[in-house]
């Protein structure tokens, strides 16, 4: 029975972040209503962004100051790097919560924007503390941190970009196959999962450019696809992301 079950089982993390993150992200980007978010903007960005760094260097310090108690000493890069891996709260108790007793839908909105936001912050700040710490905390100088921050940017903004790239491409396929029903369901989660491998593969946040992607392309296959197509696109989201 050993031959053919194995005694430990091991989760790697190019699995998840290539088959099971993106099905997750590209749900919730579809699921969260545009004129809302985009109202509110300002206030997700800030809790997303500004909160999510306040996370990681609020842990972050704490962990370095009780760090002469810890048994085992350990470099400040990788508290902080721990710091980065426990920020991301994810609400779905909250929001589970808040659909019961009918919150305010500014609350509820800003809860739900952030929470889908914040795990973007979370893995581009954590790729760059990760490409940080293969220098050596001992060796690391003014420039690698100045570096690290443009990149977020640069990581974040050109997963941006390529997400509305794929909400287009997405809304222009749909338009002009609009006797492939049959099809339109597919292309509708093929190729925002392409913007998210293309995003990855030129170091580009992914999670942003598939979550944009959502976003973005529901605009297009209000017009672009059938009714019938419009619920199989959904049960099949909904299903792939459970």
């Amino acid at each position: 029975m050993d031959r053919f079950w194995p005694q430990e089982i091991y989760l790697h993390p190019d699995f998840f972040f290539l088959y099971l993150l993106p099905p997750i992200a590209l749900d919730a980007g579809y699921a969260l209503p545009n004129q809302a978010f985009f109202e509110n903007f300002g206030t997700i960005i800030l809790y997303a962004v500004i909160g999510t760094i306040w996370n990681i260097l609020s842990i972050g310090f704490i962990l370095l100051m009780a760090s002469p108690f810890f048994s085992v000493s350990l470099p400040w890069i990788d508290l902080f790097l721990f710091s980065t891996s426990i920020s991301a709260v994810d609400p779905v108790a909250v929001l589970s919560v808040f659909e019961e007793i009918k919150v305010n839908r500014l609350l509820y909105i800003c809860v739900f924007g952030e929470s889908l936001l914040n795990d973007a912050v979370t893995i581009v700040m954590y790729h760059a503390l990760a490409a940080m710490a293969k220098i050596e905390p001992e060796n690391l100088e003014a420039d690698d941190f100045i570096k690290a921050l443009i990149s977020f940017f640069l990581v974040s903004f050109g997963g941006i970009l390529i997400g509305i790239v794929g909400a287009t491409v997405t809304g222009l396929v749909t338009k002009y196959s609009n006797k492939q029903q049959v099809l339109q369901p597919l292309i509708c989660l093929l190729i925002p999962y392409l913007s998210y491998l293309v995003a990855e593969s030129v170091h580009f946040s992914g999670i942003l450019a598939i979550v944009l992607c959502g976003l973005m392309m529901k605009q297009y296959l209000a017009g672009n696809l059938s009714k019938q197509s419009l619920v199989t696109t959904s049960y099949f989201l909904k299903t792939l992301s459970s």
